[in-house]
């Protein structure tokens, strides 16, 4: 199963993430080294949005809690975040791969 994390930041969130920065990105890497998290980084132009990649049997409960106990999330840097079951269908790493 996979999930995906997107976060909506807020308009400073260039110059309010740099006390919270190391801390996020440990748990980040943390999270990669459980084998949660696939993928994760900002989308788009300024403002970013934020999207997180979970991979495993309880990829959308690690997504959840890896919002819930972000410094991003808790300080203020993200306003919004949603988690969400993502079907994968197509590619290597599909959970449920589907073919023609």
């Amino acid at each position: 199963m996979h999930a995906v994390l997107e976060y909506t930041y807020a308009d400073n969130y260039l110059e309010s993430r740099e006390q919270y920065r190391a801390d996020h990105l440990r748990a980040g890497w943390e999270s990669v080294e459980r084998g949660e998290l696939l993928l994760g980084g900002a989308v788009g132009e300024v403002p970013f949005k934020g999207l997180l990649i979970f991979t495993g049997e309880n990829a959308l409960e690690a997504a959840k809690a890896f919002a819930s106990a972000d410094p991003y999330v808790i300080n203020g840097v993200v306003t919004e975040w949603t988690a969400s079951p993502w079907t994968t269908v197509l590619g290597n790493e599909a959970a449920s791969p589907v073919r023609p």
